[in-house]
């Protein structure tokens, strides 16, 4: 199991890490191309887009197969796509390798295929503390990367530092070998009462599924919308670039506590309730953010509480996943669950794009936000945690 956590929670730093500083290079981007900031957010609107859709299959392959070629195959492709993001001379390229080609990277390198290898090698009793463990790895990477990021940035130059993160992406490949599961070697490890579309037909016709996608949809808008805006909503305030990276970072650094505590705590209480505490906290956050006088030291106050709710989330919803349907095709509906987020995430950043461009101003998507927040922290409550009752000889039939 230490083996599992150590390789998982690496990975996951890695790319959790350098996905979440993409925000600083927003003014720099656009500034150096002439090109509006709706640009620059669609490019990441269709990144998150695409790391939802590519999850799913993603999952399918780490299901049948072990998450091994996965993850060796999404380090290839982030280094592919940082590179390319850095030489991309057109909206259209930049779209491709910011967006498409760092999606698919990001869906085998992140939760669903690593949430799968902890599932299937760690016990139902420690499942939810230690998907906790490599959440808050995640946000470690967060904290650490994302100063590295602004470093890189003024020292080297935006185009420079990108190809620099690209080959530091590909020490994802050698990690992967600590996540291999021989038994996957002539099939899967795990018994299968189900076929893939079985699963999916019982997973969407249950209520509790539908209420978890939805309130992930939300958290995908409110965390992606601020990682990618805050940083300029910030400078447009007047503040100075070190105030959005600290900011960045005191996301990073809280969010370690926060996933890893959400993780604990899934063993204790239901996890539904923490859901839902952690969505309408967000919206209470986000409100008094907003009324608040803006300085250096309400945005640290904020970002460290929002720190502590940002990727909280994540070992509760898929514990309850796992809990629900078993751990046979855990990634996969992981994967179903995620793209929802990943629709929420595109929403967030394109609207945030393309509303400041309309308006001059990101309010109105603030204002979303919240209301999202009191939405997702509704509809998690009526969610039943308990193991679905199958019929495993009709199912078998």
């Amino acid at each position: 199991m230490a083996q599992v956590l150590i390789c998982g929670a690496s990975i996951v730093t890695l790319s959790m890490g350098i996905r979440h500083g993409f925000g600083l290079w927003l003014q720099p981007i656009t500034q150096a191309q002439d090109w509006s900031r709706e640009t620059f957010a669609f490019a990441i609107a269709i990144q998150n887009l695409s790391w939802g859709l590519s999850g799913i299959f993603a999952g399918m392959v780490a299901d049948r197969f072990g998450a091994f070629r996965v993850i060796i195959a999404g380090a290839i492709l982030y280094a592919l796509g940082l590179v390319g993001m850095a030489h991309a001379s057109t909206p259209f390229m930049f779209s491709i390798s910011a967006g498409v080609l760092l999606g698919m990277a990001q869906a085998g390198t992140t939760y669903a295929v690593i949430y799968g290898v902890i599932g299937r090698n760690v016990s139902i009793e420690k499942r939810s503390w230690a998907m906790g463990v490599a959440a808050a790895a995640g946000s470690f990477g967060q904290f650490l990367m994302v100063p590295t990021e602004g470093f890189l940035i003024s020292s080297l130059g935006w185009q420079e530092a990108l190809v620099v993160l690209g080959m530091a992406s590909l020490l994802m490949v050698p990690l992967a070998w600590g996540l291999r599961e021989p038994g996957f070697v002539g099939g899967s490890i795990v018994q299968r009462e189900q076929t893939i579309l079985q699963a999916l037909k019982e997973a969407f016709k249950y209520p509790s599924f539908q209420l978890l996608m939805a309130g992930y949809f939300v958290c995908g808008f409110q965390v992606v919308f601020i990682g990618v805006h805050m940083p300029s909503y910030l400078r447009d305030k007047g503040l100075s670039p070190q105030v959005a990276s600290y900011a960045l970072a005191l996301i990073g650094l809280f969010n370690v506590f926060g996933t890893y505590v959400a993780g604990v705590l899934g063993q204790k209480l239901q996890k539904k309730n923490i859901l839902a505490f952690i969505y309408i906290t967000r919206s209470i956050a986000i409100t008094i953010f907003l009324i608040a006088p803006l300085t250096p030291g309400s945005v640290y106050i904020f970002s460290s509480i929002m720190g502590l709710l940002w990727l909280s989330t994540v070992p509760p919803t898929n514990a309850t996943v796992a809990q629900i349907f078993g751990v046979a095709h855990f990634s996969m509906l992981g994967g179903f669950v995620f793209f929802s987020h990943q629709i929420g995430s595109f929403m967030g950043v394109w609207l945030g794009g393309l509303l400041y461009d309309k308006t001059g101003s990101y309010d109105v998507v603030w204002y979303i936000a919240i209301a999202l927040g009191v939405f997702a922290a509704l509809v998690n409550l009526p969610v039943k945690e308990a193991a679905i009752t199958r019929r495993v000889a009709a199912q078998t039939a």
